[in-house]
């Protein structure tokens, strides 16, 4: 798949938009690096569901030490039994989610492929069956690890708000106003979400 063109999207969002000009002025160019470790990147996002960043980066670090030298990996994940990635940290729940991510990885001979061969609908279709892995997850690997250019992430309270702040609206629009607000983003509403989050005090969400 094709890099993004961040210069040609930035024109275009700005075309499309008058009100991302200064935006884009102010942000800069956007940074958005793809990541082909996807085994690493879910694995984090199950990680740091529902705790903060540090003590997300804790737990992590404890399980990749567990892994050993292999480092963060489905087969080595799932030679530790329960007790080593309980001792690591882990809830239950992301234990759980964790055996279903390394299970996954293992058996989808895509997932251990080329995930770029697959459309944005596909991906959802093979990522959405392991368990703690939602929509919002999968748009956000869309965007951060594959460097999809059109996902526009709708459930996500950021983008939301950066686009109340965007329109200068008095509440943050319903998502049928958004679709239809960002259709003319189109190709690149990934970029546009980008810095929907940028503008607001600089916050950026990452996977």
């Amino acid at each position: 798949m094709a890099e993004i063109d961040f210069v040609k999207a930035g024109r275009h969002l700005g075309r499309a938009t008058a009100a991302f000009k200064p935006v884009i002025k102010r942000c800069g160019p956007c940074l958005l690096i793809r990541n082909d470790d996807w085994f690493v990147v879910l694995a984090r996002s199950i990680i740091s569901q529902q705790i903060s960043t540090k003590a997300a980066q804790s737990v992590a670090g404890r399980v990749v030490t567990a892994c050993g030298r292999g480092g963060l990996k489905a087969k080595g994940l799932a030679r530790l039994d329960d007790e080593t990635l309980r001792a690591c940290g882990l809830s239950g729940n992301k234990l759980l989610s964790l055996r279903s991510l390394s299970d996954h990885f293992l058996n989808d001979r895509m997932l251990r492929g080329d995930l770029n061969l697959l459309s944005d609908q596909e991906i959802l279709d093979h990522l959405l069956p392991i368990r703690g892995i939602g929509v919002w997850t999968v748009e956000m690997f869309l965007i951060f690890a594959l460097n999809r250019p059109d996902i526009l992430p709708v459930g996500d309270l950021g983008l939301r708000t950066g686009v109340k702040e965007l329109f200068e609206m008095d509440e943050v629009p319903a998502i049928p106003i958004i679709r239809e607000l960002a259709e003319p983003w189109r190709p690149f509403r990934s970029v546009a979400t980008w810095y929907l989050w940028r503008m607001r005090d600089g916050h950026e969400v990452k996977l």
